[in-house]
Protein backbone atom coordinates (compact mmCIF):
# COMPACT_ATOMS: atom_id res chain seq x y z
CA UNK A 1 0.00 0.00 0.00
CA UNK A 2 1.41 3.55 -0.98
CA UNK A 3 2.47 5.74 1.79
CA UNK A 4 -0.22 8.73 2.04
CA UNK A 5 1.77 12.09 0.97
CA UNK A 6 -1.57 13.77 2.71
CA UNK A 7 -0.71 12.23 6.01
CA UNK A 8 2.85 12.78 5.83
CA UNK A 9 1.58 16.87 5.52
CA UNK A 10 -0.50 16.51 8.47
CA UNK A 11 1.94 14.81 10.45
CA UNK A 12 4.11 17.69 10.13
CA UNK A 13 2.14 20.31 10.36
CA UNK A 14 -0.34 19.40 13.35
CA UNK A 15 1.81 20.34 16.90
CA UNK A 16 2.35 17.52 19.31
CA UNK A 17 1.23 19.51 22.77
CA UNK A 18 0.78 16.14 24.25
CA UNK A 19 1.08 12.19 23.23
CA UNK A 20 -2.05 12.35 21.42
CA UNK A 21 -4.09 14.98 19.62
CA UNK A 22 -7.29 15.43 17.57
CA UNK A 23 -8.21 18.45 15.66
CA UNK A 24 -11.46 19.12 13.64
CA UNK A 25 -13.18 21.68 11.28
CA UNK A 26 -16.89 21.42 10.29
CA UNK A 27 -19.32 23.38 8.15
CA UNK A 28 -21.05 26.06 10.36
CA UNK A 29 -24.22 24.41 9.78
CA UNK A 30 -22.86 20.93 10.14
CA UNK A 31 -24.77 18.70 12.94
CA UNK A 32 -23.91 15.32 13.66
CA UNK A 33 -26.29 12.54 12.18
CA UNK A 34 -28.76 11.47 14.19
CA UNK A 35 -31.88 9.54 13.75
CA UNK A 36 -32.74 7.04 10.73
CA UNK A 37 -29.94 8.47 9.38
CA UNK A 38 -28.49 5.83 6.52
CA UNK A 39 -24.56 5.79 6.40
CA UNK A 40 -21.68 4.39 3.95
CA UNK A 41 -18.22 3.47 4.61
CA UNK A 42 -16.10 2.52 2.39
CA UNK A 43 -13.00 0.29 2.77
CA UNK A 44 -10.41 1.57 5.47
CA UNK A 45 -7.46 2.53 3.93
CA UNK A 46 -5.24 1.92 6.57
CA UNK A 47 -1.49 0.96 6.11
CA UNK A 48 0.63 -0.51 9.59
CA UNK A 49 4.88 -1.15 9.06
CA UNK A 50 7.69 -2.22 11.25
CA UNK A 51 10.50 0.97 11.81
CA UNK A 52 13.63 -0.19 11.10
CA UNK A 53 16.82 0.39 12.92
CA UNK A 54 17.47 2.52 10.38
CA UNK A 55 14.13 4.53 10.73
CA UNK A 56 12.32 3.55 7.46
CA UNK A 57 9.16 1.83 7.84
CA UNK A 58 8.54 -1.77 5.90
CA UNK A 59 4.52 -2.06 5.25
CA UNK A 60 3.49 -5.21 6.84
CA UNK A 61 0.75 -6.91 5.06
CA UNK A 62 -0.41 -8.93 7.98
CA UNK A 63 -0.63 -6.38 10.28
CA UNK A 64 -2.14 -4.43 7.84
CA UNK A 65 -5.14 -6.87 7.13
CA UNK A 66 -5.21 -7.51 10.80
CA UNK A 67 -5.19 -3.43 11.74
CA UNK A 68 -8.21 -3.07 9.08
CA UNK A 69 -10.53 -6.05 10.42
CA UNK A 70 -10.26 -4.76 13.80
CA UNK A 71 -10.64 -0.67 12.81
CA UNK A 72 -13.82 -2.16 10.73
CA UNK A 73 -15.23 -4.25 13.68
CA UNK A 74 -14.67 -0.82 16.00
CA UNK A 75 -16.72 1.03 13.24
CA UNK A 76 -19.95 -1.30 13.45
CA UNK A 77 -19.72 -1.59 17.34
CA UNK A 78 -19.23 2.68 17.49
CA UNK A 79 -22.02 3.08 14.90
CA UNK A 80 -24.83 0.43 16.35
CA UNK A 81 -24.76 2.70 19.61
CA UNK A 82 -26.13 5.51 17.04
CA UNK A 83 -28.96 4.74 15.59
CA UNK A 84 -27.88 4.76 11.59
CA UNK A 85 -28.04 2.40 8.99
CA UNK A 86 -24.67 1.21 8.46
CA UNK A 87 -23.01 -0.30 5.25
CA UNK A 88 -19.05 -0.80 5.46
CA UNK A 89 -18.15 -2.10 2.05
CA UNK A 90 -15.13 -4.18 2.41
CA UNK A 91 -15.22 -4.17 -1.71
CA UNK A 92 -16.73 -1.95 -4.21
CA UNK A 93 -18.79 -3.97 -5.56
CA UNK A 94 -21.19 -4.31 -1.85
CA UNK A 95 -22.22 -0.90 -3.05
CA UNK A 96 -25.67 -1.18 -3.56
CA UNK A 97 -26.50 0.29 -7.45
CA UNK A 98 -23.11 1.58 -8.68
CA UNK A 99 -20.70 -0.46 -10.58
CA UNK A 100 -17.36 -0.53 -9.12
CA UNK A 101 -15.69 1.86 -11.25
CA UNK A 102 -17.97 4.68 -9.92
CA UNK A 103 -16.92 3.72 -6.42
CA UNK A 104 -13.30 4.08 -7.43
CA UNK A 105 -14.03 7.40 -8.88
CA UNK A 106 -15.90 8.77 -5.80
CA UNK A 107 -12.65 7.72 -3.83
CA UNK A 108 -10.33 9.48 -5.98
CA UNK A 109 -12.67 12.68 -5.78
CA UNK A 110 -12.71 12.32 -2.32
CA UNK A 111 -8.44 11.82 -1.94
CA UNK A 112 -8.19 15.18 -4.09
CA UNK A 113 -10.51 17.12 -1.82
CA UNK A 114 -9.20 15.83 1.54
CA UNK A 115 -5.84 17.05 0.15
CA UNK A 116 -6.51 20.39 -0.53
CA UNK A 117 -8.50 20.47 3.17
CA UNK A 118 -5.13 19.41 4.67
CA UNK A 119 -3.15 22.22 2.45
CA UNK A 120 -5.58 24.80 3.50
CA UNK A 121 -6.76 24.00 6.85
CA UNK A 122 -3.78 22.12 8.59
CA UNK A 123 -1.05 23.62 6.17
CA UNK A 124 -1.56 26.91 6.95
CA UNK A 125 -1.95 28.06 3.02
CA UNK A 126 -4.99 29.59 3.04
CA UNK A 127 -7.28 30.72 -0.03
CA UNK A 128 -8.95 33.94 -0.38
CA UNK A 129 -12.31 32.43 -1.35
CA UNK A 130 -11.73 30.07 2.21
CA UNK A 131 -11.48 32.71 4.88
CA UNK A 132 -10.83 30.08 7.38
CA UNK A 133 -14.13 30.38 8.54
CA UNK A 134 -14.85 26.84 8.40
CA UNK A 135 -15.33 23.65 6.10
CA UNK A 136 -15.74 24.37 2.40
CA UNK A 137 -15.26 21.95 0.33
CA UNK A 138 -17.76 19.87 -1.62
CA UNK A 139 -17.52 16.40 -4.04
CA UNK A 140 -20.05 18.38 -6.11
CA UNK A 141 -22.80 16.76 -8.18
CA UNK A 142 -21.13 13.50 -8.90
CA UNK A 143 -21.60 12.92 -4.73
CA UNK A 144 -25.24 14.12 -5.02
CA UNK A 145 -25.77 11.61 -7.98
CA UNK A 146 -23.72 8.93 -5.83
CA UNK A 147 -25.90 9.35 -2.84
CA UNK A 148 -29.37 9.17 -5.08
CA UNK A 149 -28.19 6.34 -6.69
CA UNK A 150 -27.00 4.57 -3.41
CA UNK A 151 -29.88 5.35 -1.29
CA UNK A 152 -27.45 6.71 1.84
CA UNK A 153 -27.48 10.02 3.24
CA UNK A 154 -23.68 10.32 4.19
CA UNK A 155 -20.70 8.92 3.23
CA UNK A 156 -17.36 8.22 5.56
CA UNK A 157 -14.09 7.99 4.39
CA UNK A 158 -11.38 7.19 6.64
CA UNK A 159 -7.45 6.53 6.50
CA UNK A 160 -5.22 5.23 9.29
CA UNK A 161 -1.57 4.76 9.38
CA UNK A 162 0.53 3.17 12.39
CA UNK A 163 3.97 2.08 12.50
CA UNK A 164 6.05 0.25 15.13
CA UNK A 165 9.62 0.21 16.40
CA UNK A 166 11.52 -3.19 15.63
CA UNK A 167 13.66 -4.75 17.83
CA UNK A 168 16.55 -3.02 16.35
CA UNK A 169 14.71 0.09 17.17
CA UNK A 170 14.69 -0.55 20.13
CA UNK A 171 17.87 -1.98 21.03
CA UNK A 172 19.49 1.21 19.37
CA UNK A 173 17.99 3.60 21.48
CA UNK A 174 18.21 1.47 24.80
CA UNK A 175 21.93 2.26 23.78
CA UNK A 176 21.67 5.50 23.59
CA UNK A 177 19.93 5.96 27.22
CA UNK A 178 22.81 3.66 28.18
CA UNK A 179 25.87 6.34 27.01
CA UNK A 180 24.10 9.24 29.08
CA UNK A 181 25.75 7.14 31.89
CA UNK A 182 29.15 7.39 30.59
CA UNK A 183 28.86 10.43 28.83
CA UNK A 184 27.40 10.64 25.79
CA UNK A 185 23.68 10.74 24.46
CA UNK A 186 22.93 10.01 21.73
CA UNK A 187 20.26 11.73 19.59
CA UNK A 188 16.84 10.30 20.84
CA UNK A 189 15.87 7.88 17.80
CA UNK A 190 11.98 7.66 18.99
CA UNK A 191 9.71 4.94 17.74
CA UNK A 192 6.45 4.41 15.73
CA UNK A 193 3.36 6.97 15.31
CA UNK A 194 -0.14 6.78 14.23
CA UNK A 195 -1.87 9.10 12.07
CA UNK A 196 -5.45 8.95 11.16
CA UNK A 197 -7.79 11.00 9.31
CA UNK A 198 -11.84 10.80 8.59
CA UNK A 199 -13.83 13.14 6.10
CA UNK A 200 -17.89 12.85 6.13
CA UNK A 201 -19.70 13.79 2.68
CA UNK A 202 -23.33 15.13 3.35
CA UNK A 203 -24.55 13.06 0.13
CA UNK A 204 -27.50 15.39 -0.40
CA UNK A 205 -25.19 18.18 -0.90
CA UNK A 206 -22.13 16.83 -2.24
CA UNK A 207 -20.72 18.52 0.91
CA UNK A 208 -18.13 17.34 3.40
CA UNK A 209 -18.91 18.70 6.52
CA UNK A 210 -17.11 17.43 8.59
CA UNK A 211 -12.97 16.73 8.90
CA UNK A 212 -10.59 15.72 11.94
CA UNK A 213 -6.97 14.08 12.35
CA UNK A 214 -5.82 12.21 14.87
CA UNK A 215 -2.42 12.14 15.94
CA UNK A 216 -0.19 10.07 18.36
CA UNK A 217 2.98 9.48 18.75
CA UNK A 218 5.87 9.04 21.01
CA UNK A 219 10.08 9.39 21.58
CA UNK A 220 11.00 6.17 23.30
CA UNK A 221 10.94 3.45 20.47
CA UNK A 222 8.86 0.42 21.58
CA UNK A 223 6.04 2.56 23.38
CA UNK A 224 2.85 3.02 21.66
CA UNK A 225 -0.37 5.13 22.58
CA UNK A 226 -3.07 2.68 20.87
CA UNK A 227 -2.80 -0.71 18.52
CA UNK A 228 -4.53 -1.03 16.38
CA UNK A 229 -3.36 -4.06 15.53
CA UNK A 230 -5.28 -5.29 18.87
CA UNK A 231 -9.18 -4.76 19.00
CA UNK A 232 -9.04 -2.47 21.86
CA UNK A 233 -6.36 -0.43 20.59
CA UNK A 234 -8.40 -0.24 17.20
CA UNK A 235 -11.56 0.67 19.43
CA UNK A 236 -9.36 3.53 21.04
CA UNK A 237 -8.27 4.71 17.89
CA UNK A 238 -12.09 5.08 16.46
CA UNK A 239 -13.28 6.41 19.52
CA UNK A 240 -10.63 9.13 19.46
CA UNK A 241 -11.21 9.89 15.77
CA UNK A 242 -14.97 9.94 15.43
CA UNK A 243 -16.34 9.52 19.18
CA UNK A 244 -16.87 13.15 19.76
CA UNK A 245 -17.88 15.23 16.41
CA UNK A 246 -18.44 19.01 17.35
CA UNK A 247 -21.30 20.83 15.95
CA UNK A 248 -20.73 23.50 13.64
CA UNK A 249 -19.83 26.94 14.83
CA UNK A 250 -23.12 28.56 14.06
CA UNK A 251 -24.74 25.43 15.60
CA UNK A 252 -22.55 25.65 19.06
CA UNK A 253 -24.02 29.24 18.99
CA UNK A 254 -27.37 28.63 18.82
CA UNK A 255 -26.98 25.94 20.98
CA UNK A 256 -25.11 28.49 23.59
CA UNK A 257 -27.34 31.11 23.32
CA UNK A 258 -30.77 29.04 23.96
CA UNK A 259 -29.39 27.11 26.74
Amino acid sequence: MRKSTMAIAVASSVALAGCVQTRQYADLQFTPPQGDYKLLVLRPDVSVGSVTTGGMTEPRADWTEQARTNIVAALRAQQAERGGKLLIADRRSDVPNVTPETVAEIERLNYVVDESIVLHKYMGIRLPSKRGRALEYTLGQEAVDFGRKTGFDYMLFLHAEDSFASKGRVALQVLGIAGCFVGFCAPNVGGGGQIAYASLVDLKTGEVVWFNVLKTGTQVAGINLGDIRKPEGAAQMVERLLGRMKPGKDIRRQMKEQG
